[in-house]
C-alpha cells in the first residue's frame, strides 16, 4: 500500500513538472513569434510621422519662396495754382513662409485604408517687403512748388507708402501665391514622404493650406493620437 502511495505522488509530481515545462516551453514560442511579427511588421507610420512633426515644429519658420517686384506709383498736390508731382519706382524683395510652430499632433491625419498622410498646414505669410534702397528711382515736376513749400516731403512719404502697398499686394497676387503654395507644399511632403520611405514604409503624403479643400480622406482619417490609443 505505501509503494503503491508513493508511485502515485511520483507519477503527480512528474506530470505537474511536465505540465510546467510545456507551458514554459509555449511561453516562449509565443514570445518569439510576437517579437519576430512585430520585427516583420515594421515601424509605425504614425510614429515616424510624429517624429518628422517634432524635427518641423524644432525649424520655427519655413521660407521656400521669393520673389522680387516693382512697384511704380505717382503722387500729386496742387498749391497756389501751382501742381508738383514725383513718380517713384521702388524694387523690393518678398518671402513667403510657414510658421512651422503652429503645426500640431491634430495637423497630421493619417488613414491605414489608403496609406495616405494628410497635413494641413499653417496660412502661408507674406513677409516684407525688403526694398531695394539703391535700386530706386524718383522723376519729379514742378520743382518751383517743391523749392518754397514743404510739398516734396509730403509727396516722397506718400510714395514710400504706396510703394510698399504696392509691393505687397503684387505679391498677394494668385500666381506668385501659387507658386509660393507648391513650393511649400513640395518641401513638407519631402520632410515627411523621406522618413517613411526610409523606414521601408510605401506611404503617400498630401499637403493642404487651410484655404484649400481636401479631400474627403481627410474627414475619414484617423488622428495619430486616435490611432496611438487604437481607437477611431
Amino acid at each position: 500500500m505505501e509503494d503503491s502511495r508513493v508511485k502515485r505522488w511520483g507519477c503527480l509530481k512528474f506530470g505537474a513538472l511536465l505540465a510546467a515545462l510545456v507551458l514554459a516551453i509555449g511561453a516562449g514560442f509565443w514570445f518569439l513569434g510576437d517579437t519576430v511579427k512585430s520585427q516583420f511588421r515594421g515601424p509605425d507610420p504614425v510614429t515616424v510621422a510624429q517624429a518628422s512633426l517634432q524635427g518641423l515644429r524644432e525649424q520655427n519658420r519655413l521660407s521656400t519662396f521669393a520673389a522680387r517686384y516693382v512697384a511704380v506709383v505717382t503722387s500729386k498736390q496742387s498749391r497756389l495754382g501751382m501742381t508738383a508731382e514725383k513718380t517713384l519706382i521702388m524694387p523690393g524683395m518678398v518671402r513667403y513662409e510657414v510658421d512651422l510652430a503652429k503645426l500640431q499632433q491634430k495637423s497630421l491625419s493619417w488613414d491605414a485604408a489608403t496609406n495616405r498622410l494628410t497635413i494641413l498646414l499653417p496660412p502661408l505669410e507674406v513677409i516684407g517687403p525688403d526694398v531695394d534702397l539703391d535700386g530706386i528711382r524718383e522723376y519729379s515736376q514742378g520743382g518751383l512748388l517743391m523749392r518754397f513749400t514743404d510739398v516734396e516731403k509730403q509727396l516722397d512719404a506718400a510714395n514710400r507708402k504706396s510703394g510698399q502697398q504696392e509691393l505687397i499686394r503684387q505679391a498677394r497676387g494668385p500666381t506668385p501665391m501659387k507658386l509660393a503654395k507648391e513650393a511649400t507644399r513640395r518641401a513638407i511632403e519631402r520632410s515627411f514622404a523621406m522618413p517613411l520611405k526610409a523606414a521601408g514604409l510605401d506611404a503617400r503624403v498630401a499637403v493642404f493650406f487651410p484655404d484649400e479643400r481636401p479631400t474627403e480622406d481627410w474627414d475619414r482619417s484617423r488622428r495619430p493620437e486616435d490611432v496611438l490609443a487604437n481607437k477611431w
